[in-house]
């Protein structure tokens, strides 16, 4: 098998002695072939890691059409898959349930669920392009659970770090709270995400697709927003923008709100930016029931909905009497 690089990357061809056969830019998937084309005990020789597999997964559309702040994540997943698998480098079809459980007690922290689920899916695909026959090792594997975030934002501490906060975060705060949507969907929401009387929502985590009436205090705050852009001279068509008229960025929107944080005297753990949306589904669930919290926060089925709701501030009842 030669390599040949171009300026636009390597490709690997079949050298047959009298011409050579294109096999591709992926690598894995070049050697794969060239096994398959010598025969015999060609196939034998293949070792297949878990990093080759990896970097053939990052270059396939499996992975290439998860959104971007998934993209991003995963990267970083694969750090602490690759210092457990790949020091030395482990064969891909060598890695059995026991050796996932070795890494899940080797990581000591529940991100490692996060890091076994790409792992699991990385499997799924292998299976999918016969890089691999064998089942899937993460299968029925415990997983390190964390307990989950069960902070309550009460409307005293929205207000005292509101107050501190300058025009672009208080946007974002309004925005995130009122429409009960993640810190990045809210971000992402522009002018023409604004049609027919309602905030039309397409969710980047789960995808899930929901329109937030724009009535009541919603409407006060997309009022406020369009007032302050009409003044700019250049203007984004997303709705938090900054004092410049361009759209406000997760980082920017992090340091801003950090900063506001600090001044009203609440530390990291006590305060984040991705607690407004539990606040905005406990008031929903408490006002109009859980099922209109669910709706809200676009939920899958209410269970989640109850979890994320009420362990954030416990279930509201009577007394006896």
């Amino acid at each position: 098998m030669r390599a040949r690089v171009r300026s636009s990357g390597t490709y690997y061809y079949y050298d047959s002695g009298t011409r050579e056969i294109p096999l591709g830019s992926d690598y894995l998937q070049a050697v794969l072939k060239w096994a398959d084309l010598e025969g015999g005990n060609a196939k034998k020789e293949v070792v297949v890691t878990l990093r080759s597999v990896a970097e053939s997964y990052l270059k396939s559309p499996r992975f290439l059409k998860k959104a971007p702040r998934t993209q991003v994540d995963n990267l970083g997943e694969l750090k602490f898959l690759y210092q457990y698998f790949d020091d030395p480098p482990v064969e891909f079809d060598r890695i059995e349930p026991h050796d996932i459980a070795k890494y899940r007690d080797w990581r000591e922290s529940t991100h490692s669920t996060q890091e076994i689920a790409l792992l699991s899916a990385m499997w799924m695909w292998a299976r999918e392009q016969g890089i691999t026959k064998l089942a899937n090792p993460t299968t029925g594997v415990e997983r390190n659970r964390g307990e989950g975030r069960d902070v309550y934002v009460t409307d005293e501490m929205f207000d005292k770090v509101y107050l501190w906060a300058d025009q672009p975060t208080k946007d974002a705060m309004d925005l995130a709270h009122l429409a009960g949507q993640r810190p990045g969907d809210s971000l992402k929401m522009t002018e023409q995400d604004i049609r027919d009387g309602a905030l039309w929502v397409g969710q980047n985590k789960t995808g899930a697709k929901l329109r937030v009436r724009v009535t009541g205090k919603l409407k006060l705050v997309i009022d406020r927003i369009m007032a302050r852009k009409a003044k700019l001279k250049i203007r984004s068509f997303a709705l938090v923008v900054d004092e410049k008229g361009q759209k406000l960025t997760p980082g920017k929107l992090d340091y801003r709100f950090g900063v506001a944080r600090e001044c009203a005297g609440f530390g990291t753990m006590e305060f984040q930016f991705r607690d407004l949306r539990a606040k905005a589904g406990t008031e929903v669930e408490e006002a109009s029931g859980m099922e209109s919290a669910q709706n809200l926060l676009g939920h899958a089925n209410a269970s989640m909905t109850k979890r994320y709701v009420r362990n954030r501030i416990g279930k509201l009842v009577d007394p006896t009497k």
